[in-house]
């Protein structure tokens, strides 16, 4: 059990810093500044980096389900765009489409209000 942790928070760890380190790749290091630091999206901003400073002492399960609650808020506003590209794939599309709009919704469901590019 122990060395299953271990394992897990080493894979957390990369997860975090590869995360970030794609974000700023993508959209530009002052875009990724200024999307984390936003009035709205400090709430997901907290819970994220307190999910990857959770994972760093040695609490990776509480760690990694406090991460996603902030991933969640920070991305809420995209699942609907998500969906909407998710929908094309066939066989799965509308099932996914239909869940990731759910989510859209549950988080507040602006539709794109405030995406980082």
């Amino acid at each position: 059990m122990i060395k299953r942790t271990k394992t897990l928070q080493n894979v957390l760890i990369v997860h975090q810093i590869l995360f970030i380190c794609g974000l700023a790749l993508m959209i530009g290091l002052q875009k990724t500044v200024l999307f984390f630091t936003r009035r709205p999206k400090l709430k997901g901003t907290a819970a994220f980096t307190s999910g990857i400073v959770l994972i760093l002492l040695r609490w990776p399960v509480i760690g990694f389900l406090v991460e996603l609650y902030g991933i969640f808020i920070l991305f809420g506003d995209f699942f609907a765009t998500i969906g909407n590209f998710a929908g094309n794939i066939p066989v799965v599309g509308p099932y996914i489409q239909r869940a990731l709009f759910r989510a859209s919704e549950a988080s507040g469901g602006r539709r794109n209000a405030e995406l980082p590019v």
